[in-house]
């Protein structure tokens, strides 16, 4: 079998540039969980100013910090309000429930992402013995790669707000749909992230996706939430010793990688557009870096295939019936092209 060329499972398999392997190279690094690593604290400084939040609060994963954000929010007996199929929900173990007996209130996310707002309304319980707590409304953006319209994020949030709940963001992806918004406003990438992220009381941002950092997230929020969680980051494992060498890749990722996504959304474009001249698919329109293609008629009676098939090719996809590829700063247009001839072919097959 061919070795894979082309990986478009996720932006998660970036690997660090040469630039960022030297930046890490150079970090000075002291032990975290004292306090005194320098290039941790100037990540969490620079990222927690950026954003415009008070504290900030370097974590290994997006997992982790979404968790420690939730139950920063929410305590025993007590319920946030979420999507069906959120990432906080759906494929993070359910820590919330596992970890802090939280309970989650899933919602029917609408095709665009959003919670109804009527939904949220009427999911928010009201002061009675009977009904676990309504403490939080948890959002995605993006979602699916797909951006949140604004005026919706900042309606839902003020209601939540005026119904007395706390606000946390996944926005895992949010630097992509900064970018998007950017596009469509004429600002600029950094002053988008942070009007969206001002519209929550805290927000996790991964930095190990389309900004190509190795590992690690960063929770904001106000510095009291960020005791809390810096606690809950103890509890669950997350205090690191000498984390500098990683925060000084996530900090090289902040300054250099987040206006060069609008490449990645530009490839994802190219991708889609090439896939709909191919029969068989019906190729959803990527607002961002993630295209998702359906297969139809005769490509879906070989929908185990197709991967496997595609491997062969030296192409990395995932799904079966439907199929999601992510471009990332490790995927350039030759890339895109091949794959693109490569999911020709598996179909044209026999």
């Amino acid at each position: 079998m061919a070795a894979p060329l082309v990986d478009l499972r996720s932006d998660t398999v970036t690997r660090p540039t040469a630039a960022m392997r030297a930046a890490m190279l150079e970090a000075p690094v002291g032990d975290d969980v004292y306090g005194d690593d320098p290039s941790v604290n100037d990540l969490q400084d620079t990222l927690a100013e950026r954003l415009g939040f008070e504290a900030a609060l370097f974590l290994p994963t997006g997992t982790q910090s979404n968790l420690c954000g939730l139950l920063a929010h929410c305590g025993r007996g007590d319920e946030y309000i979420v999507g069906q199929q959120a990432h906080t929900y759906k494929y993070e173990g359910g820590g919330a429930a596992v970890f802090g007996s939280v309970q989650p209130q899933p919602l029917v996310n609408q095709p665009d992402g959003t919670l109804a707002l009527a939904d949220i309304e009427a999911a928010i319980k009201p002061d009675d013995v009977h009904f676990a707590r309504t403490r939080l409304l948890a959002l995605e953006n993006t979602f699916g790669g797909r951006l949140l319209p604004f005026d919706y994020v900042q309606q839902a949030t003020a209601l939540a707000a005026s119904r007395g709940l706390a606000r946390h963001l996944d926005g895992a992806r949010m630097f992509n749909g900064a970018v998007l918004q950017a596009s469509r406003t004429g600002g600029t990438a950094w002053g988008e992230a942070r009007r969206i992220a001002q519209c929550f009381d805290s927000v996790s941002v991964c930095l190990s996706k389309g900004l190509g950092a190795p590992v690690g997230s960063v929770l904001c929020g106000t510095r009291a939430f960020i005791t809390r969680a810096h606690r809950l980051r103890k509890m669950a494992g997350g205090g690191m010793r000498q984390a500098g060498m990683l925060a000084a890749a996530c900090r090289h990722a902040l300054d250099h990688h987040v206006e060069r996504l609008a490449e990645d959304h530009a490839l994802a474009a190219r991708l889609a557009a090439g896939l709909q001249q191919i029969e068989g698919l019906q190729v959803e329109a990527p607002q961002t870096n993630i295209v998702f293609v359906d297969l139809v008629g005769a490509a879906r009676t070989r929908a185990e295939q197709i991967v496997p098939a595609l491997r062969a090719r030296g192409v990395l996809a995932a799904g079966v019936y439907q199929l999601r590829f992510v471009t990332h700063l490790d995927v350039d247009a030759q890339g895109v092209d091949h794959a693109i001839a490569a999911v020709r072919d598996v179909l044209a097959a026999a």
